[in-house]
């Protein structure tokens, strides 16, 4: 295997998802090539996959200035930027054209299935360096191809990975088998044949962050309507209700996210939404009409449910990384020096600070997670700390250090809150704990946001 010279190669940045077209847009203005593969047949696949959920952040906060920069000499117009984007609007509106600009720098069809060293497995030490980064890459029609990088950015984020329904973090005992009646997305109930598997039915609803605050919104909203009489959810909650498990509400700066968590509030207060607390779900069980049961680590046994929908967050998917070396925290799967700051068993309440190319970096150099992704397990991540990221490490790679080291972002404050590792507390302590900030205690998964009829400026 003959490798180029290093230098001579483009960036591989994998995933044509937001975080990894802002990278190649950073790439693009700081003069150097990046080369994006996307396993979907267009830009932003994942974001597709839930077009019809809306953000809770506005499209100031969801475009990255270097991809605004690209996109104007085409005429493109920079949406409203008080408005707030379903995940359809970004990915049409704004990823689809910008991917387009970088032409035949994007490819599409294209999975990445191992990274590793020119002629350097792991182990070897030998050298390491100075040789270019190999990447597997399998093709939609079957084809398999070898490329070479002077560096990776893998920006292919968490979306396939969903967490199970099970406490343990191991799927339920018969939660495999129950899969025709369990989804892991927010449903789009505007879908007639998604709506009609949800009406008249009861649901329970596993999760405790913005994803399952969707969820029970949709579901009452489904349940107040013509078709909809008999609907109803189930909340299945790991911890206690407290004064934070709504979210911020009015208190957040981030109003959408806010008006989410007091739209599931509704749900519950107006009985289209049962909540059940201190329940971590030990198996799934099918009744004699084919409903599922599930069942407690304590032995509770719940009433059948028609559907089940696991919204317990994601995780990375390492598999095809396994030949390179990266500093992984061992709990949360995030790069070893962002993990303290994005921890939620640390972070109960405040913000998590922008970051850049120090805290993303690995023992494999020239080797970053970014996005969705770097955060590995922590459910705290927004599309601008993302952008942030790469604007950082592409000024790193085109050698200009102090502008890598430069923070350039401002976040919004609340949001935070009752992290996972609270959810043995008890109710007054996790109160005291999350300091009265009363922001969303669990998945702020990007894209996961307001429904389209919720309060708060959607």
């Amino acid at each position: 295997m003959n490798a180029p010279a290093t230098t001579e190669l483009p960036v591989v940045v994998i995933g044509a998802g937001p975080a990894g077209l802002a990278a190649a847009s950073h790439l693009v203005d700081r003069g150097l090539t990046p080369l994006v593969l996307e396993t979907g047949p267009l830009a932003a696949a994942a974001v597709r996959e839930w077009a019809h959920v809306r953000l809770f952040s506005t499209w100031g906060e969801v475009t990255d200035p270097a991809a605004e920069k690209l996109l104007a000499p085409t005429g493109w117009v920079n949406p409203d930027a008080a408005t707030y984007p379903s995940g359809g609007d970004w990915a049409e509106q704004y990823l689809q054209p910008l991917a387009d600009v970088l032409g035949d720098q994007v490819r599409f069809g294209a999975t990445v299935t191992g990274v590793s060293r020119a002629g350097r497995d792991r182990i070897v030490d030998a050298d390491r360096e100075a040789q270019p980064f190999v990447v597997h890459v399998a093709h939609a029609d079957g084809r398999e191809e070898r490329l070479f990088a002077r560096a990776v950015i893998d920006a292919s984020g968490t979306w396939t990975t969903p967490g199970p329904a099970g406490a343990s973090g191991l799927p339920a005992l018969g939660e495999k088998t129950a899969s025709d009646r369990i989804t892991y997305r927010v449903p789009d109930l505007k879908d007639p044949a998604v709506r009609a598997r949800y009406a008249g039915r009861h649901t329970a609803v596993i999760g405790s962050g913005a994803s399952a605050f969707t969820a029970l919104a949709y579901l009452a909203d489904l349940a107040t309507s013509d078709d909809g009489t008999g609907t109803k959810a189930v909340w299945i909650l790991r911890r206690g209700i407290s004064g934070s498990t709504f979210g911020g509400g009015t208190a957040d700066q981030l109003p959408a996210r806010g008006a989410l968590g007091l739209a599931a509030k509704a749900a519950v207060d107006d009985g289209h939404a049962d909540a059940v607390t201190g329940f971590r779900t030990d198996a799934i069980e099918r009744d004699t009409d084919g409903r599922l049961v599930l069942v407690g680590e304590d032995g509770r046994r719940l009433d059948p449910v028609d559907e089940v929908i696991v919204l317990t967050g994601f995780r990375p998917d390492l598999s095809f990384l396994s030949e390179v070396r990266l500093g992984l925290d061992e709990r949360l799967q995030a790069p070893t020096a962002l993990a303290p700051l994005i921890d939620p068993n640390q972070h109960s309440c405040g913000t998590v600070y922008p970051h850049g190319v120090n805290e993303l970096s690995h023992p494999e150099k020239d080797l970053y997670l970014v996005g969705m992704k770097s955060y590995g397990r922590a459910p705290t991540f927004l599309a601008m700390t993302g952008y942030e990221q790469v604007r950082s490490i592409a000024a790193a790679l085109a050698g200009d250090q102090e502008a890598a080291e430069r923070v350039e972002l401002t976040l919004p404050d609340t949001g935070v809150c009752g992290g996972a590792g609270l959810f043995d507390a008890p109710e007054a302590a996790q109160d005291a704990e999350a300091g009265g900030c009363c922001a969303a205690p669990a998945t702020l998964q990007i894209g996961i946001g307001v429904p389209a009829n919720a309060s708060g400026g959607c």
